[in-house]
């Protein structure tokens, strides 16, 4: 029977149970495949705390060496320090993570040389369809003849890494802050004592051991269930902010100091303005279709152009290659920097909240408040066998209406007056997701209960 990696070779990202689903001999194609396709002389690897990680990092690199590659391999990171290390060395990379997914998955997410992405069109199709073949034929075929073997070494980047962060934002004057961090077990544990040293930061650390079976609570803060012991904490202490990152700490997530989680459109909205300030009050901010109103508001008011895209990570890093964006923003907490090699980074974001925090008196709460204009419903998952009948349904109901427009730039968005919705199909289950936004409570309630009516009918 033909090999078949669908189950594990996804839009972005190779993803799965270890050892059910793959491990360290399939890990191994994968190397070799991934310096076939991208091609080049060197790569980068690194690996999160998971306990599959280093033996799958470690196969991955013997599969690349074999093939006349020379490996770095930097160790145990977060994401962003290995799109650091890619992009700093103008080299191919490869992180293992699965992110916030349980301890029994891990994954590899695979860039090109200065962070560019490796997804389902940009090579991702090929490396399977090799590892796919190889299969089939009882392994890689030998090196080309005359190929010496690349050499693998170790090299830690986590300093400069560091260094790089704080070179793009600066917080030499920042008013001292009491600051809780979860870790959630994931790799922010060992990144934020690095790139938080130094700074007048009374920082009171959360589940900063390195543990991949993630023994308090699930390392994505998106759900609220996971950031309830930050909130707790943020009060206990007094703190003037809380930040929860997950597994992998390239997303971070932010508690004001009533405990009250702060939306990540107006984080996205507050960093903006930021950027478009250290850029000359100009440039191209990305949002994805489902941020706030307020943020493409922000970014007009501070002399930027805001650009609207799907949502996922290659259509943002796509977008803002394509138009010399500055910053872009997603409402899963994902922030992308045009220094950061057009790479996703929380921590980038972290310090960017910290900086404006530490710069006036105010508290966070009333800092964001200016940012945060809408009322939102969050993302909001209905299962749907008939995902297409649902959303033709939604479409029928509210496309004949006056005073109303439908675009389906991703999914269906619906926009009145003063209110406007999204309705979305998951790409990996069978779940339609809403978001909604409006000017007022009731009105959200409203255009909420009749769109979830429709969607669950």
């Amino acid at each position: 029977m033909a090999a078949d990696l669908s189950n594990i070779v996804k839009a972005y990202d190779v993803r799965g149970v270890v050892p059910d689903e793959w491990d360290e001999s399939l890990a191994e194609l994968f190397g070799a495949a991934f310096v076939e396709v991208v091609g080049g002389s060197a790569i980068v690897v690194g690996h999160d705390m998971r306990p599959s990680s280093p033996g799958l990092s470690a196969a991955f690199a013997r599969g690349a060496a074999a093939r006349g590659v020379d490996v770095t391999l930097i160790g145990l990171c977060s994401t962003d320090q290995l799109y650091y290390a890619s992009g700093s060395s103008g080299l191919p990379g490869a992180m293992f993570t699965a992110s916030h997914n349980p301890a029994q998955y891990n994954g590899i997410k695979m860039c090109r040389a200065g962070a560019a992405p490796v997804g389902q069109d940009t090579g991702l199709s090929q490396i399977r369809g090799l590892v796919e073949r190889w299969l089939d034929e009882g392994g890689a075929p030998a090196a080309a003849e005359g190929t010496a073997p690349g050499t693998v070494t170790e090299q830690d980047s986590l300093k400069g890494y560091a260094a790089h962060l704080r070179s793009l934002v600066d917080l030499s004057s920042i008013r001292p802050l009491k600051v809780v961090v979860d870790a959630g077990n994931g790799m922010g544990g060992h990144t934020v004592p690095t790139v938080f040293e130094g700074l007048p930061l009374d920082v009171t650390e959360m589940y900063f051991e390195l543990d991949g079976t993630f023994p308090n609570h699930e390392a994505n803060p998106l759900d609220p269930k996971n950031i309830v012991d930050l909130q707790a904490r943020v009060l206990a202490e007094g703190a003037d902010l809380g930040i929860a990152f997950d597994g992998d700490a390239d997303r971070c997530f932010i508690v004001d100091e009533r405990g009250a989680g702060v939306s990540p459109s107006a984080i996205t909205a507050l960093v903006a303005a930021r950027e478009l300030a250290r850029n000359g009050g100009s440039g191209t901010v990305i949002h994805n279709l489902i941020t706030s109103w307020s943020v493409p508001e922000v970014v007009r008011e501070h002399g930027g152009t805001p650009v609207r895209t799907r949502v996922g990570h290659s259509f943002i890093k796509e977008e803002m290659a394509k138009t010399g964006a500055i910053f872009g923003g997603e409402h899963s907490a994902h922030y992308y920097f045009k220094d950061f090699w057009n790479a996703d980074t929380g921590m980038l974001a972290a310090l960017h909240v910290l900086a404006a925090l530490g710069g006036q008196d105010g508290p966070l709460s009333a800092l964001v408040a200016s940012y945060d204009r809408y009322e939102g419903s969050g993302e909001i998952n209905s299962t749907v066998a008939d995902q297409a009948g649902r959303l033709a349904a939604v479409k029928e109901t509210f496309g004949g209406r006056e005073g109303v427009t439908l675009d389906e730039l991703d999914g269906l968005t619906v926009t009145g007056g003063d209110w406007w919705f999204n309705v979305r199909a998951s790409n990996t289950e069978p779940l339609l997701r809403l978001n909604v936004e409006a000017r007022d409570a009731d009105t959200l309630a409203r255009v909420r209960d009749e769109a979830l009516a429709l969607i669950r009918a």
